[in-house]
């Protein structure tokens, strides 16, 4: 219910967002991705990685990525990727953490969708830095095929 009236708030607003100087200039939406590192994997090629859901007995929608081939391509790979740390450890350094597309914490924003994030499993601990973008290396795995509704995960992780 508190997501339905949200969205209807989201909506609602969104013609007023639109627009500045009384609605004569567009307002740039400046909700980006992190940018593509040197050498690295950007959002956008992540982002292309469609799903399938389905309904289970209990009535949960279950999904499943639907890799293209030059996300495909990437699987066992070492890649560099930059995004916003989400710790999931209580600790200043972190050696396991979500790597989100899109800065943490803006309520005009939806929450990150499965091609919008990696899980993170790194060798060496990252400091915490929740307010800057930082650039991850790793092997890519191409996970979701369980439906656990993660898409990707960075092993072997260190700062890039």
């Amino acid at each position: 219910m508190r997501q339905m009236l949200a969205l209807l708030l989201l909506a609602a607003a969104a013609p007023a967002l639109a627009f500045q100087d009384g609605g004569r200039a567009p307002v740039e939406d400046v909700w980006k991705p992190a940018p593509t590192p040197k050498g690295g994997v950007s959002w956008q090629l992540l982002e292309s990685t469609k799903e399938t859901t389905r309904t289970d007995a209990q009535g949960y929608i279950r999904a499943k990525p639907v890799f293209p081939p030059a996300v495909r391509a990437l699987a066992g790979k070492r890649v560099r990727v930059a995004g916003w740390m989400m710790p999931l450890e209580n600790a200043a350094r972190q050696r396991h953490f979500v790597l989100l597309a899109y800065p943490p914490g803006c309520p005009f924003h939806f929450h990150a969708g499965p091609t919008q994030f990696i899980e993170v499993k790194a060798d060496t601990a990252f400091p915490v830095d929740i307010e800057n973008a930082l650039v991850v290396e790793g092997v890519l795995e191409l996970t979701g095929e369980d439906e656990s509704g993660i898409f990707y995960r960075l092993t072997g992780a260190r700062p890039g």
